[in-house]
């Protein structure tokens, strides 16, 4: 699936030595970004903004100015605000002095499914114009990395949008309650479990291959991988805000050092395999398809509506993620209702 770059003196020891640091890089940025309310801030306002005016005028020159890229940076740096807001955002009413706060919001609750779909969007579209446009195999026009374009781009394209329609109980997402071991107040998405997860990554790993063949070793491998074994372990049920918090530092880091992923010792390439490329597709769309119906078994057997209330509530996984969150008030009084109206 991947070729080292020996030319330039790299070893299968330095390229997984390198690749081990990406990981755990990724992995420690999230735990610091998510535990200190203001670190989070500063990495994802004051730092995008510091590197936006580097990007635009000293490396002007070297960084990716193309759509895609500027598309990913800034929507995954939007969601990390999202996020932000949600999780740190309250008040007082000062005519009934009650406190509110973001996450209890309903409307507010609409930005992390409509983010994560914008993102997912993204990609679907790049993976139907590399399809169209590179079948055969071609230089991109706007970062001259080769691509090979198929039929596993249409695959992969199908199984984007599988992945957003399976996206479900986003009215049900809460914060993580405050303890002495984790004051981090994670954004918690008890709906959203692993066979999910699975999906997406297996989708989106197919997405990198298929149309960033040559950075697919990091950021389809890497940047996947960190922040779902941050969400089954330290960080369990905010899977999304990891994805959110890794993709938008990488994001940044790709834009200010593109050389570490185009040239060098330590870039990987791809190989290219017509077998490859169709394989990993193949993969991430009978996954989705998998999810899918085993979406509709659930609606069709509990009689919930998977986009106004929460529909794998049965689950030990999901309640063992709910046993984590910090409810009481209005939203404990909102997610009763939601149970009893769709059981």
């Amino acid at each position: 699936m991947f070729t080292f770059n020996y030319a330039e003196g790299a070893t299968v020891l330095s390229v997984w030595v390198v690749w081990i640091i990406v990981f755990v890089g990724l992995f420690v940025f999230n735990e610091i970004s998510r535990r200190w309310k203001y670190v989070g801030l500063f990495s994802f306002l004051v730092l995008p903004i510091i590197l936006s005016i580097l990007w635009f005028t000293v490396l002007k020159d070297v960084t990716y100015t193309d759509w895609f890229h500027l598309a990913k940076v800034y929507s995954s740096t939007a969601g990390c605000l999202g996020f932000w807001l949600i999780r740190h955002v309250r008040g007082r009413n000062k005519l009934t002095g009650e406190e509110w706060r973001l996450a209890d919001k309903k409307w507010a609750l609409c930005f992390p499914p409509l983010i994560l779909a914008i993102n997912i969007l993204e990609a679907v579209a790049r993976d139907i114009q590399v399809g169209l446009q590179y079948t055969g195999g071609g230089v991109l026009a706007d970062q001259a990395m080769y691509v090979l374009g198929g039929s596993w781009n249409f695959m992969n394209g199908i199984a984007g949008i599988l992945n957003i329609i399976t996206i479900t109980g986003w009215f049900g997402i809460c914060l993580r309650k405050q303890t002495p071991q984790d004051g981090s107040k994670d954004m918690l998405w008890p709906d959203m479990l692993w066979f999910w997860i699975l999906a997406y990554d297996l989708w989106n790993f197919a997405y990198t291959y298929n149309c960033l063949p040559g950075h697919a070793w990091y950021c389809g491998f890497a940047l996947l991988l960190a922040p779902t074994v941050c969400a089954f372990t330290v960080g369990k049920g905010a899977w999304l805000q990891h994805r959110a918090h890794t993709l938008a530092i990488w994001c940044m880091f790709a834009q200010t050092f593109p050389a570490f992923l185009d040239k060098g010792p330590f870039a990987v390439a791809s190989t290219y395999s017509p077998v490859a490329l169709f394989v990993v597709s193949f993969a991430a769309l009978v996954a989705n398809i998998a999810v899918l119906i085993y979406m509709i078994y659930k609606v069709v057997k509990t009689k919930r509506n998977p986009y106004l209330g929460e529909l794998y509530t049965d689950l030990r996984q999901y309640q063992e993620i709910k046993a984590l969150a910090d409810e009481t008030g209005d939203r404990k009084v909102y997610r009763e209702t939601q149970v009893q109206n769709f059981a």
